[in-house]
């Protein structure tokens, strides 16, 4: 038989306690959010937000963008097709314009979203459908479009190239204003396409060439190497995409420092739905000591972020 011990209940009654003023407290009413005026201004409503590690990150992020921006910089929005995808282009665009971002960075599929939206202003189809009736990604235009632009792409980069085809052409693309790649092509900003074979619809036609899209993209690599190597005080937002930029990124960022770049200063941010590895590694963690992680809906934090960089320019 196992002679196991017995607990009788602890006597609690000398127990050290201490005045709930001498604690140090982790929240105060100082940090409350409180109702914003009626009818409220956006710097009203801004202002009237909670302070806490989420929003202090927000004002971090937009205060090293601004900051950037006034010492000539690069400030980087590099995202996956979904920023396309729920409407958030004309916010990319304006920060383009105001002459905040310097470069665009975009997947594939991103690619594909931005020049179907300046085509045919719709984009995106029933996946499970197409599946069904071998219909996924059959239409016509996009990939001869993308082809187009792939062999144009071998001597000024696949981003350009798609931004100069959308530009040049205002009748076949009747909403190029709604087009990241086309506002940085008409604005001489960087724009930059990284193309992993065999992930997007255009791949599966007959006219796709391996060798003219990764002739493409791989010049856009080197130009993303060259603004990463330039990003002393800079900012690289990388929204939405969870592999393929990230892992762009991490590449660029080691031959920036091989090359002899200072990159300690450099600020980082994954804006994500769901946080996922490779951002959190390879752009939040491990390239910098200025990295946050913002999750949320694209479609609340992106114009969010947005606002809030233009009151503080």
């Amino acid at each position: 038989m196992i002679n196991r011990k017995q607990y009788e209940p602890l006597d609690l009654s000398g127990l050290k306690t201490r005045s709930i003023t001498e604690r140090k407290h982790l929240v105060t009413v100082k940090g409350f959010g409180r109702v914003p005026p009626e009818p409220a201004t956006m710097a009203e409503f801004l202002a009237s937000l909670p302070v806490t590690p989420v929003t202090q990150a927000l004002g971090a992020v937009a205060d090293a963008v601004v900051r950037a921006h006034k010492e000539d910089a690069p400030v980087v929005f590099a995202m996956g097709a979904h920023v396309i995808k729920v409407g958030l282009a004309p916010f990319v665009i304006d920060l383009l314009e105001r002459g905040v971002l310097t470069a665009v960075v975009l997947n594939g599929a991103g690619a594909i979203h931005d020049l179907e939206i300046a085509l045919q202003g719709e984009t995106s189809e029933d996946v499970r459908a197409g599946l069904e009736d071998g219909t996924f990604g059959m239409v016509e235009e996009t990939p001869a479009l993308m082809n187009d632009a792939a062999n144009l792409g071998r001597h000024r980069g696949l981003g350009r190239a798609i931004g100069d085809l959308i530009d040049e052409d205002p009748d076949e693309f009747p909403h190029a204003e709604l087009s990241i790649l086309a506002a940085a092509s008409r604005l001489d900003a960087t724009a930059t396409v990284h193309v992993a074979i065999g992930t997007d619809t255009v791949h599966m036609h007959p006219e796709a060439s391996g060798g003219t899209i990764g002739a493409a993209s791989m010049l856009d690599f080197r130009k993303v190497c060259a603004v990463v190597m330039d990003m002393h005080h800079g900012v690289w937002c990388n929204i939405g995409s969870a592999v393929v930029l990230p892992e762009v990124f991490l590449k660029a960022f080691t031959v920036a420092v091989n090359l002899g770049a200072d990159l300690a200063e450099i600020t980082t941010a994954n804006f994500d739905q769901i946080q996922h590895y490779r951002p959190r590694q390879n752009v939040v963690e491990r390239p910098t000591q200025h990295g946050y992680s913002l999750t949320g809906h694209h479609e609340i934090m992106v114009p969010l972020v947005h606002q809030m960089i233009v009151q503080r320019l």
